[in-house]
């Protein structure tokens, strides 16, 4: 970070090239081009892909809201999905594949894939779908970076892969984001739109590499910067034992929490699915008692929080609430997500729990 800062060139340079190929490596992608957010990432990979306005992108409704306002972004329109939801006595959060084909119209062009909290979603199923129908499967890895799937990368197994490093991510630097691809053409979009569409960045003329440039294409101002490159290095190297640190924690949550009356448990995922752990999420059996139990935690100095309120349940896209959605909707006001990052220790957990089947026996009396 000092010797990016003191090379006195912070835009997009030769860290951030640095920080791709390192990332590329990692995911075993062909390509990956650096961001300024997982937002940006998401916008530049409908765009590559072809969205635009007569299409529909189906996503699912429990997710961030930026994935349905990039569809808008891009000109499309954002179909929202259901979730597999409490099914066979197992509780998984990821999109429903049943949902996204039933979901999908004639004007159907991608579906973002939410890895949820970490565990990959059934991509199988969506990327078989995805060829009967002719959709363009793009992957939300955001929850994702080192998650893998049949020995494979999360972000790696549709089109294209988008990652966030926000500052709440497994990967933080602050704001940055990362799109992957096998596609040539896919990439060479991409690096040109997260610049205005001009054929040579500021650094090839700063070498002496170039001595103009044209612009092709009306594109965006989504470069990463330097120094945030150089963080993104050293976060980079730093995942793996965070994801295992992580791995553990989440694992004594399930031994302390699994079967406590009151509480459900999101499934723990197939064997050839290795989970990022981004959320520790818990699910209320009962409705109408988050707010109080999230309050009695906070008094008790424990931070919590949710993901997601269903995108459908925001003004900006009440239209799209018209499409059914009972899965999502009958958990909506259940799911609670505890802390969990890298360098929590077994203790804190057990503090969590503790307070956690504490409050749970106070509220459900």
């Amino acid at each position: 970070m000092r010797d990016a800062v003191a090379s006195g060139w912070w835009s997009t340079g030769p860290r951030v090239a640095e920080f791709e190929a390192a990332f590329a490596d990692f995911t075993g992608s062909r390509h990956a081009v650096a961001v300024s957010s997982g937002t940006a990432a998401l916008h530049l990979a409908l765009v590559a892909c072809g969205c635009g306005p007569g299409d529909e992108v189906i996503l699912p409704s429990l997710n961030f809201v930026a994935a349905a306002s990039v569809v808008r972004h891009a000109g499309a329109t954002p179909v929202l999905c259901d979730i597999v939801g409490e099914r066979d006595l197992t509780l998984d959060l990821n999109l429903n594949p049943a949902d996204v084909d039933a979901a999908a119209g004639p004007r159907a062009k991608a579906v973002v894939a939410l890895h949820y909290g970490g565990l990959a979603c059934d991509i199988d199923a969506l990327l078989e779908l995805a060829e009967r129908r002719g959709l363009t499967v793009i992957e939300d890895a955001a929850h994702a970076p080192g998650g893998m799937h049949r020995g494979r990368a999360c972000g790696t197994l549709g089109r294209v892969g988008c990652f966030s490093f926000f500052s709440n991510k497994n990967m933080p630097i602050g704001e940055g984001g990362m799109v992957v691809t096998a596609d040539d053409a896919v990439a060479e979009r991409v690096r040109l739109l997260r610049s205005h569409g001009m054929t040579a960045l500021s650094w090839d003329r700063a070498r002496g590499h170039a001595s103009g440039y044209d612009v092709v294409a009306s594109g965006f101002n989504y470069r990463l910067d330097e120094p945030r490159a150089a963080i993104g290095l050293v976060q980079l190297a730093r995942l793996p034992g965070a994801n295992a640190a992580r791995a553990r924690l989440a694992a004594r949550y399930r031994e302390r929490l699994d079967g406590v009356a009151g509480l459900a448990l999101p499934t723990a995922g197939p064997a050839h699915a290795t989970s990022a752990h981004h959320l520790m999420v818990v699910v209320l059996q009962r409705a109408g008692i988050r707010d109080e139990l999230r309050a009695a935690l906070a008094a008790r100095r424990i931070q919590t929080s949710v993901h997601y309120p269903p995108i459908h349940r925001f003004s900006a896209f009440a239209e799209l609430s018209a499409r059914p959605l009972p899965r999502t909707d009958a958990l909506a006001e259940r799911v609670l997500t505890l802390p969990l990052y890298a360098h929590m220790t077994e203790e804190q957990v057990d503090e969590v729990a503790d307070a956690l089947i504490d409050e749970m026996e106070r509220v459900t009396r």
